[in-house]
């Protein structure tokens, strides 16, 4: 699937982590709520199940999209893919550092580090990759 790609492989296998990170939030939202409940996450009724479904279904539709890029390894269309990744990624990185999980095992800082660390390198395989559409 790889092996003749213009997308180098360290993006492919970037994407595959944040496939599976998706994946992973996907599952909490559909079918582990007590993880969401440990994590402060209150489930008070249908508006808060509304909020979860939605979130894990926009979830599911990049996860779908990123599946059809990587198999497709389209340059062009794995721009689109990469900066939605990087705008949920860029939103998150304010997000949880001020409004942490209670069982979060990093301090805010620290959590704010690595998504510094996560949209830095889908900058740079943005970057890349769009080189290579050229």
């Amino acid at each position: 699937m790889f092996k003749n790609s213009r997308i180098p492989i360290w993006v492919n296998v970037f994407m595959m982590l944040i496939l599976m990170f998706m994946s992973i939030q996907v599952y909490w939202y559909y079918f582990d709520h007590q993880f969401l409940l440990d994590a402060g996450i209150t489930i008070d009724g249908a508006p808060d199940l509304n909020v979860m479904y939605t979130t894990a279904g926009r979830l599911v539709a990049m996860i779908a999209a990123t599946l059809f890029v990587m198999i497709t390894q389209n340059p062009s269309q794995y721009l689109v893919v990469l900066l939605m990744s990087i705008l949920r990624e860029g939103q998150e990185m304010f997000i949880d550092p001020l409004f942490p999980y209670a069982n979060n095992p990093s301090p805010p800082i620290v959590d704010f580090g690595m998504h510094v660390v996560i949209i830095a390198l889908e900058v740079a395989a943005f970057i890349v990759v769009y080189r290579r559409a050229k």
